[in-house]
């Protein structure tokens, strides 16, 4: 868990999470990193009580890189606040097919959640119960048979970047549920919350934090080289 932790002070921990690793519980009933890491706090600091940690956003289990914790009740609740005003500037990897694509491109589409599939669906224009997702990508890096976006993410909706990018013809490497012909060897997706960029809840610092891709990853690693 320590070489996790990217981040941490008395109010925050941000951590670079793991392909396949849980933010928080579900109904798998497997241990999330907000069990592991109270767990390894309690442990580090010989803690008597309970530790106290919140998750302040989510990302996809497939997904890798950075989330953040809060581990006060008034970093919790300002940070949460934060992420619902879009003062938290999230900067994400994409690892998509070698497609004719714009260099650059704000993209705008309307998302509904399909529960029964836990699924995005995403029509082109306004409809009733579908939410405005905005996001831009710049191709950073071209590889031999992918293209690397950097991704800035406007709006946070559920499967955001997955749903908008499948749309627009090129799904991220790994991701079967959005178009990916075929998956990746540790059954996840090749997209990483890259970037953090906040200012601190307590203490008013200019935060910047950026994560490691997954080294087991042949592409990744040649992303980041």
């Amino acid at each position: 868990m320590e070489e996790q932790i990217v981040y941490e002070d008395n109010h925050l921990l941000v951590v670079n999470k793991k392909v396949g690793q849980l933010v928080q519980g579900d109904k798998t009933g497997d241990e999330s990193l907000l069990e592991s890491i109270k767990n390894f706090i309690k442990k580090r600091d010989n803690k008597p009580g309970n530790v106290f940690l919140g998750l302040v956003h989510r990302i996809d289990r497939p997904t890798s890189g950075l989330v953040i914790y809060a581990k006060t009740s008034k970093a919790l609740s300002r940070l949460t606040q934060m992420v619902k005003n879009r003062e938290v500037k999230k900067t994400y990897w994409a690892v998509v097919g070698k497609e004719m694509i714009p260099q650059s491109q704000r993209l705008v589409h309307y998302l509904k959640k399909n529960e029964k599939n836990n699924k995005a669906i995403v029509f082109p224009k306004e409809t009733e119960g579908a939410k405005e997702a905005i996001l831009t990508y710049h191709v950073i890096k071209t590889l031999d048979n992918y293209i690397l976006l950097e991704i800035d993410l406007e709006t946070g909706r559920h499967h955001q970047i997955r749903a908008q990018l499948w749309k627009t013809g090129v799904p991220i490497k790994g991701d079967l549920k959005y178009g990916a012909p075929r998956s990746n060897p540790d059954g996840g997706i090749n997209l990483h919350a890259r970037k953090l960029e906040f200012i601190h809840p307590v203490t008013k610092e200019k935060i910047e934090i950026v994560a490691t891709v997954p080294q087991n990853d042949a592409i990744w690693r040649a992303c980041e080289e």
